[in-house]
């Protein structure tokens, strides 16, 4: 029958701890101002609850209420605790006629509770409340059956009542705590809600209002994701775009290097720049430029690549016309150069002439010599303004220098010169056309032997320093030229030597550019000059076209 009473206590006990607790997870409750008071108060509604509920043995009336007041000394601190423990000592006055032994029992708890709170400021409440327990139990067994001589043959019965009060304040320990730990979770799940939210507010405002196109492509090269920037450089609907091939939209010349790309990037999950044309929605041809970013998983596997394009149609335009501009003011300072150069041997041929006339001598050399410099400038102007058609084939580089090289060996024993030629074991491969960069080779070649008139040697060396790119390097031992001249390199009619106009250096520049490569200088007097040009080894004349190798 005890057990049966203790039952419902705990039970009624429970579902009063518990209704606050439901009440506030679903109402999302501010911390409340007073709350040791209001703590204070439900414990003491609760703590009156459980005198009316307790059971009558032989005149002594039991129940747990302490396990509601060891929870509010642990919890709302010793005000709420006394709130608590005074409207249960006041039900329990009034429903029992022993009270000494209530009142003495609270004086007494109230006195150590007040003592161990003091003493353990800085503990957890559930230490709290397990040292309150225990400080209870050593009160309530040297006071009950002793001091007040309550059922001293009957430990079974304190022991029973111990228990259920132990009880008690687990089940309300863990109630708390349960709480608790899901109010601070759902607190911080808040929170991050929150702070996702706002991100997710700032990316789509920047999506939303830049004019660069963001783009998420997978490893099919479907676009997952559209940033509304497309539809107003390209005419789309976002629906029309989603979950479509990009290669549907792309102009055919440039798909298999955008393909070729995307593939190098989901291999080696390196960043890379690319340019392609894209039709807009009425027809027209977009060029974009796009700096493509590949998005890992777990640090490992490419999923996706990130694209911001863009638009650079009216660069290109602007520095097409700007490349015409540079090209017109090159043909004015070439008409310049052409008129001063030819002037002065056509001055000279006059002054022979005259003397010719004259005393009727022979000067038929000194006037080929200036004819045939005439007929070098008019033959170098012709090639630089109007270069013949040529083939675009596959070459052997290695093959090419190797010929130029034994071409010009005679010439350079003669000035006791020496070439040195170091290459690797496999052939290198290019596009490209053969006379024109012979051209330019015989042409460096020369112009170190030249420099070398005392005799030496001139090393060439070909490698190649990444996958998709070759250097040819060119060392002589002459006498080098001043660093701040080698920026003139390649202007028209800027030449060091007596009788050079320049022009050779200028058509190498040219050769080199159309082929998509760079052509650079390194120099100190009296210590030789390196020339040093790299030139793709891709596919050249697939991938921009003939037209920029051919006209």
């Amino acid at each position: 029958m005890v057990v049966m009473e203790y039952i419902v206590n705990l039970s009624i006990f429970s579902l009063l701890l518990g209704i606050p607790l439901i009440m506030g997870s679903f109402i999302n409750f501010k911390p409340l101002k007073y709350s040791s008071l209001w703590g204070g108060i439900y414990g003491g509604i609760v703590s009156t609850i459980l005198v009316f509920l307790s059971f009558q043995q032989e005149g002594y009336s039991y129940d747990i209420r302490y396990a509601a007041i060891i929870l509010a000394f642990a919890y709302f601190g010793p005000a709420a605790g006394f709130i608590t423990g005074s409207c249960a000592l006041l039900i329990r006055l009034l429903s029992s006629a022993h009270w000494a032994p209530a009142i003495t029992g609270w004086i007494i708890i109230l006195l150590a509770f007040l003592a161990i709170h003091w003493l353990c400021s800085r503990c957890s409440p559930i230490k709290k409340s397990m040292i309150f327990f225990t400080a209870y139990v050593i009160i309530y067994v040297s006071t009950v059956p002793y001091i007040f001589n309550v059922f001293r043959d009957q430990p079974f019965f304190h022991f029973q009542y111990i228990v259920f009060v132990l009880l008690g304040l687990i089940m309300g320990v863990l109630l708390i705590e349960s709480y608790l730990k899901l109010y601070r979770l759902n607190h911080r799940l808040s929170e991050m809600y929150k702070i996702v939210e706002e991100s997710e507010a700032k990316y789509r405002l920047i999506a939303e209002n830049t004019s660069d196109l963001i783009l998420v492509v997978d490893k099919e090269f479907f676009g997952s994701y559209f940033s509304p920037s497309h539809k107003q450089v390209l005419g789309y609907e976002l629906t029309d775009l989603v979950d479509t091939k990009l290669c549907r939209f792309m102009h055919p010349d440039d798909v298999e290097m955008f393909i070729n790309s995307l593939v190098r990037m989901f291999e080696k999950g390196q960043s890379e720049s690319i340019e392609y044309r894209v039709r807009h929605k009425d027809g027209r041809w977009i060029e974009l430029e796009s700096h493509c970013m590949p998005v890992k998983e777990n640090d490992i596997l490419v999923e996706h690549i990130v694209m911001i394009s863009r638009d650079i149609t009216e660069r290109k335009k602007s520095e097409e016309i700007l490349l015409q501009s540079e090209k017109l003011s090159i043909v004015g300072e070439l008409a310049a150069g052409v008129a001063h150069e030819i002037r002065n041997p056509l001055t000279t041929i006059k002054g022979f002439v005259q003397l010719y006339k004259a005393d009727n001598g022979s000067y038929s050399d000194l006037l080929l010599d200036e004819l045939e410099r005439i007929e070098t400038i008019t033959s170098e102007m012709l090639s630089l303004g109007k270069p013949q058609a040529i083939e675009v084939i596959r070459t052997d580089l290695r093959e090419l220098l190797e010929k130029t090289i034994d071409l010009l060996s005679p010439q350079a024993h003669m000035h006791n010169i020496q070439f040195h030629f170091e290459y690797g074991e496999s052939p290198l491969f290019i596009t490209c056309g053969k006379n024109q960069l012979k051209q330019v080779f015989l042409n460096i070649f020369k112009n170190a032997i030249e420099a070398m008139p005392g005799g030496g040697n001139i090393y060439v060396r070909l490698e190649k320093p990444s996958d998709d790119m070759c250097t040819i390097s060119i060392q002589d031992q002459g006498s080098g030229i001043p660093e701040e001249l080698l920026p003139r390199l390649g202007e028209p009619f800027y030449s060091l030597k007596e009788k050079g106009t320049g022009l050779g250096l200028m058509i190498c520049h040219k050769i080199i550019k159309q082929h998509n490569g760079t052509i650079t200088y390194k120099s100190k007097e009296n210590e030789g000059t390196l020339v040093e040009i790299n030139l793709p080894v891709t596919d050249y004349g697939k991938k921009h076209g003939e037209d920029s190798l051919v006209s």
